[in-house]
């Protein structure tokens, strides 16, 4: 019997083996990603306190009307730029980085790039 391979178990058992490792705290927040076929979003989270200090996506009213003709990689690092202007504004310079799971290529990078482009340190 063929069996087939359930990737999001396997992405959410590699998720699980970092959180194991990573923790964000209010100086610095962690950098979680999440992707779906259609949309990347990004939140920096304290988890001390529980608590999500700045969130962006490619859902955000900022972000609306300047997707016309870009590809997702092009998306994910306006999502980035956008996170990091976002937590310039709350004082937050240096973040840990959570890439959820998820391969470090394609969207996961280009949205780390914008966000080192926009100020962030990781």
């Amino acid at each position: 019997m063929i069996k087939k391979i359930n990737k999001n178990a396997d992405r959410l058992k590699r998720h699980k083996r970092v959180r194991g490792k990573i923790s964000g705290t209010a100086e610095t927040p962690r950098l979680s990603v999440y992707r779906t076929l259609t949309h990347i979003y990004a939140q920096l989270i304290d988890d001390v306190k529980g608590h999500t200090l700045v969130t962006a996506s490619t859902l955000d009213k900022e972000l609306k009307g300047t997707f016309e003709g870009k590809d997702k990689k092009a998306q994910a690092f306006a999502v980035g730029e956008l996170l990091a202007k976002k937590a310039k504004a709350k004082k937050i310079d240096a973040c840990v980085f959570d890439r959820g799971g998820y391969l470090y290529t394609g969207r996961v990078a280009s949205l780390a790039d914008g966000a080192r482009e926009g100020g962030l340190q990781f």
